[in-house]
């Protein structure tokens, strides 16, 4: 169903657009940083709940792919509008229940999770994430659309869109920041823009009736719930499978600020690196979703499966060489980071290096062949999995780590971390291999 041109124009836009999205993070972590460790700091502890819940919007996306890319392959181009018509008003349902909570909750909400942090930190981190939650909703119908673009095959708009926003990201920051010296609050005003315009723009290309899939009349309501039950019964348990995994990183992230400020800093330094060496492999995961849906919906098992190999050996490659580069140059790497303290210096390269060995080895098999297995509508057993290994090995042994071996510094916190991908890898590939997945149904 898919040559290796076709796979190759799917993936190349994807790895372009999440090497672009991770640039945004990097952006703004990079000129933020030139005001002070508390500014990125605020940052960083914001910028990981804001991921908490545009890893919500998309999981709900996710669903909207899967059942959109099955209609497709089953060759249903009505049932496959429809159901983008319902995952628009799902997406924008609950991002505004989002927004509302975060701006009534944003100093309760940092509290619970980071406890009594540094006045300053706690100043930087209320002002972004109120700026930030207010970008919720346009978040949200971008992932929405991209899903459905990436559904049918054409991952160039949202790739696009992307390029577009990092410019108004950065440009915005050069002003804001370096200009007016608005520090954190630049920083959130330019990332709100850049939202609002990838909002407007994949929103109205998909009501352009030229594409296969396109949602007509969109804002007149049109409740569908036997297609928002199907959208649901996958976005929900991948929901809350990807809500729950960012909340034990949240809680990772609150033993990290026992640490300190500086140990806070080299965090949010190492996590934005290491997010490049996955580019690749999240591309291929987003590409799976529909070349795996396609064929699932088609009947077409086998060729899930060949697929589901090929990139998998493809996913291998891009982080093997990755991690290599980034084993070899971390030392100049952090150093690009200027105000980082020796401390926070040292244990970012300390960071990137051990990432660069266990992601080479066992993060392809916890993370890419599980979409093969959500594509199909086996979402309930990969929740449970992901939920449990990161509640017992990310979470419960990061605070055993932290309690028995505080004097290793925050770098225990990442060995958890790999423990988990080992514990998933594992149960991953038993599972795909019995091929249980296959019996799932989703249309």
């Amino acid at each position: 169903m898919y040559s290796s041109r076709a796979l190759a124009k799917l993936i190349g836009p994807l790895i372009v657009e999440r090497f672009l999205s991770v640039t945004m993070g990097i952006a703004n972590a990079f000129m933020v940083s030139s005001v002070s460790e508390a500014a990125i700091s605020g940052v960083s502890i914001v910028d990981a709940i804001n991921y908490l819940l545009i890893q919500i919007f998309a999981a709900l996306a996710t669903g909207g792919a899967v059942v959109v890319s099955q209609y497709l392959g089953s060759k249903k181009r009505e049932q496959a509008c429809a159901a983008a018509k319902q995952l628009f008003a799902v997406m924008l349902t609950v991002s505004l229940v989002l927004t509302a909570a975060a701006l009534i909750w944003c100093r309760q909400t940092l509290r619970l999770v980071y406890g009594n942090i540094d006045s300053d930190v706690m100043a930087n981190a209320e002002t972004y994430f109120r700026l930030s939650a207010l970008s919720y909703p346009f978040l949200a119908l971008y992932n929405a659309g991209a899903a459905l673009f990436r559904s049918m095959n054409n991952s160039r708009i949202s790739m696009f869109t992307a390029l577009i926003m990092n410019i108004i990201n950065i440009g915005g920051n050069s002003v804001l920041i370096y200009v007016y010296n608005m520090s954190v609050a630049g920083a959130g005003t330019s990332s709100l823009v850049a939202s609002i315009f990838a909002a407007a723009a994949v929103t109205y290309l998909i009501t352009r009736k030229k594409y296969t899939v396109h949602v007509e009349k969109l804002f007149k309501p049109e409740i569908n719930f036997p297609m928002i039950k199907r959208i649901l019964r996958i976005g929900i348990p991948n929901g809350i499978e990807n809500g729950l995994f960012q909340i034990g990183k949240l809680l990772v992230q609150g033993l990290i600020t026992l640490f300190g400020t500086s140990a806070i800093a080299a965090n949010a330094v190492s996590g934005n690196i290491t997010n490049v060496v996955t580019i690749p492999g999240i591309a291929i995961q987003l590409a799976l979703v529909t070349v795996a849906g396609q064929c699932i919906g088609a009947g077409e098992y086998g060729q899930a499966k060949y697929y589901t190999k090929k990139l998998v050996r493809i996913s291998y490659v891009s982080i093997i060489i990755l991690s290599a580069a980034i084993y070899f140059f971390a030392v100049p790497v952090t150093g690009l980071f200027k105000t980082l303290s020796p401390d926070a210096a040292e244990n970012s390269v300390r960071i990137l290096r051990s990432f660069a060995l266990f992601a080479s080895v066992i993060w392809v098999p916890s993370f890419v062949p599980p979409n093969t297995m959500r594509a199909s509508g086996d979402v309930k057993f990969t929740m449970m999995v992901s939920v449990l290994s990161m509640g017992v090995f990310r979470v419960g042994f990061a605070y055993i780590m932290v309690k028995y071996f505080f004097s290793l510094g925050m770098i225990t916190t990442w060995y958890a971390m790999y423990l988990d991908w080992l514990v998933r890898s594992i149960i991953f590939t038993v599972h795909y291999k019995r091929n249980k997945w296959m019996n799932a149904r989703v249309i």
